[in-house]
């Protein structure tokens, strides 16, 4: 089958974003509920995609639960853990320097690193609710005396009760601004952790398909990695917005209601 001629009903594994996928503002989206059910149902491969880094899947997976999903924790994949799996194929067994939470943490430690702030061989910078400067003066010594700079995600901001907060770009690009060095950064839209998700659940890039609410990060690195690419209106990008962008999903639905009608 050539590549554009896929639908939906070709498709053997599945990818999908949370938020504004799966969830909005911590109620689950019309359709979600019975994807997931039929995916488990009927043993379909599939990972359930954040660039959140600060929980871990067990974490996820109460939040999901609470929001009427019942995920398996082994369906979750954040960049965390696509950071770790990328970090232990670089250095096995290494050492890091980490800015961030239990997500970021745990994922390393299963990984084989050792977190420490001696002579560290990466500094890894994730999400964090609460930003400490110390740390963030630490990040810059130790990159300067030749620590590789490594971050989650590229997001410049998150959300919160009281409006935005600083996130971790906006942290990455004050460390950049000091150390002259710009980082590697795993999560999406590099289509590195989509590479990483493929090889979790060990799926083929010809049959999988990438569920996202966001043309600039979802659409655009599932293309860059070969998935079919589904994009959903209940989240960031709208109709009138997909014109704005030089590439084009291969399906684009309301919502993963009518899209579960196509499988």
């Amino acid at each position: 089958m050539k590549h554009d001629e896929r639908t939906p009903a070709d498709i053997e594994c599945w990818l999908t974003d949370m938020d504004g996928v799966l969830v909005h503002e911590e109620r689950a989206i019309p359709g979600a509920a019975e994807m997931i059910e039929r995916w488990v149902a009927t043993s379909k491969r599939f990972l359930v995609l954040t660039n959140n880094s600060i929980y871990t899947p067990r974490d996820l997976c109460s939040r999901l639960e609470s929001s009427g999903l019942v995920v398996p924790e082994e369906n979750i994949w954040t960049s965390a853990m696509a950071t770790a799996e990328f970090l232990r194929r670089q250095a096995p067994g290494g050492k890091a320097f980490v800015i961030g939470e239990a997500g970021l943490t745990t994922a390393l430690h299963d990984a084989g690193f050792i977190l420490t702030e001696r002579n560290p061989d990466f500094v890894v910078l994730g999400e964090t609710r609460t930003y400490s400067f110390e740390a963030i003066t630490q990040a810059i010594r130790l990159i300067s005396n030749g620590a590789r700079f490594i971050t989650t995600n590229p997001d410049a901001t998150g959300p919160s009760p009281e409006g935005l907060l600083p996130a971790t770009g906006s942290v990455a690009a004050l460390i950049t601004a000091a150390v002259n060095r710009q980082p590697y950064v795993v999560g999406k839209p590099n289509p590195m952790m989509f590479r990483s998700a493929l090889n979790r659940i060990e799926a083929h890039s010809e049959t999988t398909a990438m569920i996202g609410d966001r043309m600039d990060t979802d659409i655009v690195a599932g293309m860059e990695a070969g998935l079919y690419t589904v994009l959903v209106h209940t989240g960031i990008t709208q109709p009138a917005d997909i014109q704005r962008f030089p590439f084009r999903p291969d399906a684009v639905y309301p919502s993963v209601a009518e899209l579960l009608d196509q499988m």
